[in-house]
């Protein structure tokens, strides 16, 4: 769906993630709130992984997908993504998200987090062509931070990848990833120039005249028709677990997935007509069939309605626009970056 529909959503609505599910910013910078300054490392902690101590092999995995022989899954740019790597990943995922891997899932969870590894080494690459470099210290300082806002003690968190399937090295190897895209991003987007105050106050009395009318806030997944065979699985597991902001993250391919899927408040005659059409007929929690347009599915999610005649809202804060803005500026910029990276990459698909 169309930039143009974002007006407010990230005003009125921060992504919260279910109790059950680790809040995993340190693994994507897409929801990371904040990065500590590049020339910071923040308070010494005792290093979890020490750099020259030699990982233990796996002997045992959270999802046994493959045989236990290591096989070359893909090649990017000449770096190579075995079995191994995507067993690690796809066990952090899961770890992360508490989304269950079963016949229903394994499909959709194998092919986002093999694009998602992909994109892990497209990120390493262009971060070193653009002299970015993530120290130890920064990946150490960043796991201290992912335990203590999960509430793992720092000592216990090897035990509970080994637990869950994970190494360290391919723990360490996503942070590192992340770290250096953000830090990439951040520098990058700012050749955009800032936000000015004419800015904030023009996209306020675009808001504030939008709220005039009535409008549905509704959130959506989109999947390009290429990866929607499992599509319909998807919406019986929505229809049965609440947290579509989570699936959103993960699995949807519009920019909005950094923002949970949600669009924020829109007036119907905006949205495209098939989708206007089934948002007529839902109410407040319920889950839409997918729906085609072009290339792509979309599956939406009724969060709220808004009749100017009865409901108020709070005017957003200068504050809260800049915020919307300087965070739609670098998605655009971010989303545009990684798919420029893959085009002109060498991407070699094995076995």
């Amino acid at each position: 769906m169309k930039k143009s529909f974002l007006i407010i959503c990230l005003l009125n609505l921060a992504l919260t993630l279910p109790a059950k599910a680790f809040d995993f910013s340190i693994l994507d910078p897409r929801i990371a709130s904040q990065e500590k300054d590049s020339d910071t490392t923040g308070k010494k902690e005792s290093s979890v992984f020490k750099k020259n101590v030699s990982q233990p092999k796996q002997t045992q995995k959270l999802v046994p997908l493959r045989s236990s022989s290591v096989k070359i899954v893909a090649v990017v740019n000449g770096d190579i993504i075995s079995t191994e790597d995507l067993d690690n990943r796809i066990n952090a995922f899961i770890m992360t998200s508490q989304i269950p891997m079963n016949n229903e899932t394994k499909s959709m969870i194998y092919q986002k987090v093999l694009t998602a590894t992909i994109d892990e080494k497209l990120k390493m690459q262009e971060a070193k062509r653009n002299n970015i470099i993530i120290s130890e210290e920064d990946i150490d300082a960043s796991i201290a931070g992912f335990a203590e806002t999960n509430k793992i003690p720092l000592g216990k968190l090897p035990q509970l990848l080994r637990k869950n399937g994970i190494s360290e090295r391919a723990f360490r190897e996503q942070i590192a990833s992340d770290l250096a895209w953000l830090r990439l991003i951040r520098q990058k987007s700012r050749l955009n120039g800032e936000i000015t105050q004419k800015d904030i106050d023009i996209e306020k009395q675009t808001a504030l005249k939008d709220f005039s009318t009535p409008k549905v806030m509704i959130s959506e997944i989109m999947i390009k028709k290429q990866n929607a065979k499992d599509i319909d699985s998807l919406v019986e597991i929505l229809k049965k677990d609440p947290r579509f902001e989570l699936y959103a993250f993960r699995f949807s391919e519009s920019p909005t997935a950094a923002n949970g899927g949600k669009l924020g408040w829109i007036n119907k005659e905006s949205l495209p007509a098939p989708i206007a059409k089934t948002v007529e007929k839902m109410k407040p929690g319920e889950i839409s069939q997918p729906i085609q347009i072009g290339e792509d599915y979309y599956i939406i999610r009724m969060e709220q309605t808004f009749n100017p005649e009865k409901d108020k809202i709070t005017p957003p804060t200068d504050e809260d626009i800049r915020r919307f803005l300087e965070n739609q500026r670098t998605d655009i910029f971010a989303t545009q970056y990684i798919q420029d990276l893959r085009q002109k990459s060498v991407i070699e698909f094995r076995g």
